[in-house]
């Protein structure tokens, strides 16, 4: 995504040791407060920040979870969190859902926007030296802060993207004392050795121990993933400034830094298929939980995929950079379902959202 910069990448052991001076120096300026969870107008209006432990009847969530979503203020980032909480607070409240706890969009500009009271969000500050043109490169440094400042009742995290729309209730996946993730093909430790060892060294044990995930979706424990933050937020910073990883890497440098920080504090992932699904190479929903919809579905009129050519029909989110999606055409016969699923979901939400109209209109 972004240019190399930068020569070499610290030595793992400063990196480690200057975890804490960076993280505390960092904070001690920054700007980042919680804002409120919605009003009483929320369809949730128990869930605040004394009783998001408890579900229906008062009992305890055991093995609740709060849900964490980091955006930019950009257009593009907003209308997808708000598709995205939408189907959240609808999951939450079905059958199945007791364990889905808060929810909190860490918003990554260093200022509060309109959507603050739509939305539970947590302010925090970008890079203080800035993204270098890699903006999910805020991402470990927005954790840091809201881990370090915010309070966050439930045991465990979900750490979500804008661009997830949540199918069915989730239910706590991880267990053992192991994370749950979900497994990327393209991340693969095994291919990139040779780099991965500036920040793995040889000692910490065979390259296997980095599992093939991102941090997104993940559901942790709050102990385990306040470790490994400040830890993935100086890997991601080191492999930018290496020349070979940033090459190797591109615009996936952070998942695979997060991979690296969670195996230096030896939290192992139970690596779930069925976390979610990515159309339109997945055609079915299926048992999955979660449908992400990052790549572009583009269809003649047969129903057939174009492969990354323009389609008669087509659902591409970076379409809508400057305006919301609204009234979007249903695909064509042929389709598979889990893009027809994906496009509907979003008509709904839209549609339900207050002031989707006035704030789409052009």
């Amino acid at each position: 995504m972004a240019a190399p910069c930068g020569r070499g990448a610290a030595p793992l052991v400063l990196i480690t040791l200057s975890a804490a001076f960076l993280t505390y120096n960092a904070l001690l300026t920054s700007r980042s407060f919680l804002l409120p969870f919605p009003s009483s107008t929320s369809p949730f209006p128990g869930a605040t920040a004394s009783s998001r432990r408890l579900g229906a009847g008062g009992t305890e969530r055991r093995r609740a979870f709060h849900t964490a979503v980091t955006a930019s203020d950009t257009f593009y980032n907003t209308w997808q969190c708000r598709v995205m909480y939408y189907w959240f607070k609808e999951a939450r409240r079905a059958p199945g859902g007791a364990e889905m706890g808060g929810f909190t969009r860490i918003l990554h500009s260093g200022r509060p926007d309109e959507f603050v009271d739509e939305i539970p969000t947590f302010v925090a500050d970008p890079l203080p030296d800035g993204d270098q043109g890699y903006i999910v490169l805020n991402r470990p440094w927005a954790f840091v802060q809201w881990l370090q400042k915010a309070d966050i009742q439930e045991e465990y995290i979900l750490m979500a993207e804008p661009d997830h729309i949540i199918v069915k209730p989730i239910p706590n996946l991880s267990g053992d004392g192991r994370a749950a993730a979900f497994p990327f093909f393209y991340i693969e430790p095994k291919k990139y050795e040779k780099v991965l060892r500036k920040f793995f060294p040889e000692h910490e044990g065979a390259i296997t121990k980095i599992d093939p995930i991102g941090n997104s979706p993940v559901i942790i424990e709050k102990e385990s993933i306040a470790r490994i933050a400040p830890t993935w937020m100086n890997v991601s910073l080191a492999m930018k400034k290496d020349p070979e990883a940033d090459k190797a890497f591109g615009w996936i440098l952070e998942m695979y830094a997060y991979a690296v920080a969670s195996a230096l504090h030896g939290v192992g992932n139970i690596l779930r298929k069925d976390f979610m699904i990515q159309p339109p190479w997945d055609l079915e929903v299926g048992d999955a939980f979660i449908i992400h919809y990052t790549y572009a579905c583009d269809f003649d009129m047969d129903g057939k995929l174009t492969y990354g050519k323009i389609g008669e029909w087509r659902f591409n989110k970076r379409l809508y950079e400057s305006k919301p999606p609204r009234n979007l055409p249903l695909p064509p016969k042929g389709v598979p379902q889990s893009v027809v699923t994906l496009v509907k979901m979003v008509n709904e939400a839209a549609a339900n959202i207050p002031n989707w109209e006035s704030y789409a209109a052009d």
